[in-house]
């Protein structure tokens, strides 16, 4: 098999991408750890369960919403849950099965949380580009997340957000 080595301007592209992948987790952590004291994923777990219905989730809902393994996400709950942001409880539906809901110290949580971690996302990354390139980011992680994600079986997790069509 022949290697398709990148070309100068592709190769240039890649490591710019992977800085970014290694810098901006970094710095959306820090802002959470200094002024709300969670990290990143601590932040996306509870802003998941905030905008489910009931703020409550299946566990294993939870852990698709979050890329997490169950072995994650249940380490990260269970000292959220020490803190009393959220609670965990059997699925009145199948007793097998484990819910997260969040508590109302847990809405409050996010609630505070969310205006910092905005100007943090805001100030990182939609600050940084025009209008025009926020448009070309959306479509280029986009056609990265149809190669990831051929068959669309985590799309409901990214298009949720996505503007109503006209």
């Amino acid at each position: 098999m022949d290697t398709r080595w990148l070309s100068p301007e592709q190769l240039a592209a890649w490591i710019r991408l992977t800085a970014v992948l290694e810098l901006l987790p970094a710095a959306l952590d820090s802002q959470l750890r200094r002024d709300a004291q969670l990290t990143h994923f601590d932040y996306y777990v509870l802003a998941m369960l905030s905008e489910a219905p009931d703020r409550t989730l299946r566990m294993t809902t939870l852990a698709g919403y979050t890329t997490a393994t169950l072995a994650r996400l249940s380490h990260v709950v269970q000292r959220l849950e020490g803190r009393g942001l959220l609670e965990r409880f059997p699925c009145p539906q199948d007793r097998r099965a484990t819910n997260a809901r969040l508590t109302e110290a847990g809405w409050q949580k996010i609630r505070e949380s969310a205006p910092g971690h905005l100007t943090a996302v805001r100030d990182n990354v939609i600050d940084a580009l025009t209008p025009e390139q926020v448009t070309q980011l959306g479509e280029i992680t986009d056609a990265i997340l149809h190669r990831l994600d051929p068959d669309g079986a985590r799309a409901a997790l990214y298009q949720r957000y996505d503007p109503p069509r006209s």
